[in-house]
């Protein structure tokens, strides 16, 4: 009797979870359908979603703007080359940090701050959100804002994007609560992996394939071939009409009307 009472509170069980709203449960790692005509790519049922809670993945004005983002989850001797053609390009950019680089890196996310670029959120231990509580994704978040003022002028932090990709309409809602913005991207590649750099060609080519008017882009600044590359990318898509902007940008595009930003 006992087994069979057992086996009914987990069938129970099992159908309450089953019939809770599917945003409750549901891990997502983000993704898109890469494309080569210059589009901004579909992201299916993600859109919506990213809608709700007032994030985003791309511009969707048309107009011809970038917003460049790099995750720093660790420094392979590239940041300041990037740094550098950044200030050279008079281009803004996003560098999501971890608290393992504003531990290691202070210097690099000060000088970040003083050369106008925006420091986001990657979190600090770099959990993956969807499998840990509200109160541990909060702390997560205020320790590395706490890190990142400790060692700039950078004292509050408006951008997030969430480890790995990994992300569930509960973390969205969650993020919002604590007043910060999702970040998705539109155009990325394999590059991460710094035993198998391809080239600086290589990472321009897979840029400007997938370019597109609004793109978000994401590029890891342990790439040498992004290092490498950026300058040519950089002034190539200006030279094709792009503008570079920053995230503040495309928030405020979206609280104002044209009118009142000239664009």
């Amino acid at each position: 009797m006992r087994q069979l009472k057992l086996f009914a509170t987990v069938i129970s069980a099992a159908l309450i979870f089953m019939m809770l709203p599917h945003s409750v449960s549901a891990s997502y790692g983000w993704g898109y359908k890469k494309n080569t005509d210059h589009t901004i790519p579909d992201v299916g049922k993600y859109k919506q979603m990213l809608e709700q809670y007032g994030a985003y993945y791309a511009d969707h004005s048309g107009d011809k703007h970038i917003y460049l983002t790099f995750d720093n989850g660790y420094e392979a001797g590239y940041t300041e080359d990037v740094l550098n053609v950044l200030k050279e390009e008079n281009v803004p950019a996003t560098f999501f940090v971890t608290g393992h680089y504003v531990k290691s890196e202070p210097d690099m996310i000060k000088r970040m701050v003083e050369e106008g670029h925006i420091v986001g959120n990657h979190s600090y231990h770099h959990p993956d959100f969807t499998v840990i509580s509200k109160q541990s994704m909060k702390e997560e978040l205020e320790t590395l804002e706490a890190a990142v003022a400790n060692v700039s002028d950078q004292k509050s932090m408006t951008y997030l994007r969430p480890p790995r990709g990994t992300f569930s309409e509960k973390t969205l809602s969650w993020a919002a609560e604590l007043g910060y913005t999702h970040v998705f991207w539109s155009l990325a590649f394999i590059d991460w992996n710094t035993d198998k750099q391809k080239g600086w060609e290589y990472a321009y080519e897979q840029v400007i394939d997938q370019i597109h008017p609004g793109a978000i882009m994401l590029l890891h600044a342990v790439s040498s071939d992004n290092a490498e590359a950026l300058s040519q990318i950089i002034q190539d898509l200006k030279a094709e009409g792009y503008t570079f902007k920053s995230l503040d940008d495309l928030v405020l595009k979206d609280m104002l009307p044209p009118v009142f930003l000239g664009w």
